[in-house]
């Protein structure tokens, strides 16, 4: 979003919010219980998007209450309040949807909000927003067979992941390893069976050295209590830093459910996922050297300014009114 708000902050004045909701019943529990705490809503997801926004001068209207607004930008239509609905909205694909379970066919089949899936399965498949950015053809294909209308869905790449390359000049201090990337699902109330999977890793491996990526969703201490147990003495172990550089200098990537597979694909490397290859190769996002952003800006300036001419046009009527 800041990469695309680069492009518009000259012309318009842009405002950022982390994703919420108007519903009171949700607001009381975030409030007073930890039951968002591991969701997008709240928690250190919220604390890390305010503090880079901070950090970037950006301006900053929590639940969007502070202006009227000609468009707003989501990168998640899994629950849009019912009063931003009025404006005009542009959706941006922001990295891989989960994948599409018996919950997420219910979820459609009775027409609930897509939130209801517990994941991204559904994401950009509501047909709320007026138009959808997709990162590929393939995601296009999908979000269509979801029930997004096909004529709203242009196919621009996705910010952060449309310039792979870029990532191959690093100065990260290793070389060589497998590494695995792991996936926040039992933070986010799914099942998983980390000691097995970490076994996994181990045999892939074989006798080459590990570097784990944990995470930012996950309980640390645990999960490094888990590899410690199961993987071989001397596995490195990341709780923070530049995912993709570490990507780019590995030998062979594990990933369960996590968009950082496309960067091991785009990179050539050898990948491992819980989603079928052949899927993630249709679906991979658009190369394009960095211009999804660029492309996102235009499109949104598409919508803004039939906006500002009007607001333009009715001001100088009412200027030639008052002369008269």
């Amino acid at each position: 979003m800041h990469k695309i708000a680069g492009y518009l902050e000259e012309e318009y004045d842009c405002w950022f919010s982390q994703f919420f909701t108007d519903l009171k019943w949700a607001n009381a529990l975030m409030k007073y219980t930890p039951v968002f705490k591991g969701t997008i809503f709240s928690g250190q997801f919220k604390e890390n998007s305010e503090k880079y926004l901070r950090g970037h001068g950006l301006q900053i209207d929590y639940q969007g209450k502070k202006n009227t607004y000609d468009l707003i930008v989501y990168c998640s239509d899994l629950h849009i309040p019912v009063r931003m609905r009025q404006t005009k909205m542009v959706w941006v694909q922001e990295g891989m949807t989960d994948k599409f379970t018996l919950l997420s066919k219910i979820v459609k089949t009775l027409k609930l909000e897509p939130g209801f899936s517990g994941g991204t399965s559904l994401n950009g498949t509501s047909n709320i927003c007026d138009v959808y950015c997709a990162g590929s053809e393939g995601y296009k294909e999908q979000f269509i067979r979801l029930g997004t209308d096909g004529s709203k869905i242009i196919v621009t790449g996705i910010p952060n992941y449309d310039n792979i390359a870029q990532f191959l000049d690093n100065d990260f201090p290793y070389k060589d390893y497998v590494m695995v990337a792991t996936t926040d699902m039992r933070e986010t109330y799914r099942f998983e069976n980390r000691p097995a999977f970490i076994r996994k890793a181990v045999k892939i491996a074989n006798g080459r050295k590990l570097l784990f990526k944990l995470h930012p969703n996950e309980k640390f201490e645990r999960a490094e209590r888990e590899i410690r147990k199961y993987a071989p003495a001397g596995t490195l172990i990341y709780r923070t830093g530049n995912t993709n550089h570490m990507i780019a200098n590995c030998s062979e990537l594990i990933t369960q459910y996590s968009t950082v597979v496309y960067v091991g694909l785009a990179l050539g490397k050898q990948v491992h996922s819980y989603f079928k290859l052949d899927e993630l190769k249709r679906l991979a996002p658009l190369q394009n050297g960095g211009a999804s952003a660029s492309k996102i800006a235009d499109i949104c300036r598409g919508f803004l300014e039939p906006a500002v001419k009007e607001v333009y046009a009715q001001d100088y009527y009412e200027i030639e009114q008052f002369d008269r």
